[in-house]
């Protein structure tokens, strides 16, 4: 596992967690969101940061909207979950491939 601090900025930072199979990436906050924030939001790039052949793992505590956002925008990418912290595991919601199906869970 290697630890990498990705982007950070006046609304929200990432960090990524690259593991063997996936990354998780973990977001902050750092004021209130608005839909608006949207537009200028720039989540670490899965090709230029060289996890596109990975899942990626959403972490972090923010409106389901902004979720949805990262869902999309990792859409490429072999798998999306989500974190869950009363599961102790993330959540599959995406899936292209069959190695891993929507609704496995993932512990970290």
């Amino acid at each position: 596992m290697s630890k990498k601090l990705c982007s950070k900025n006046k609304m929200i930072s990432f960090k990524t967690k690259k593991y063997k199979d996936f990354v998780v990436l973990e977001f902050e906050l750092k004021k209130n969101l608005t839909p608006e924030d949207l537009k200028e939001i720039k989540p670490p790039d899965p090709a230029k940061n060289k996890f596109s052949s990975k899942g990626v793992i959403l972490s972090g505590r923010g409106p389901i909207w902004l979720y949805g956002y990262l869902i999309h925008f990792y859409h490429p990418t072999k798998f999306v979950a989500v974190y869950d912290p009363r599961l102790n595991s993330a959540v599959v919601v995406e899936s292209h491939t069959t190695e891993i199906k929507i609704g496995n869970l993932i512990k970290i």
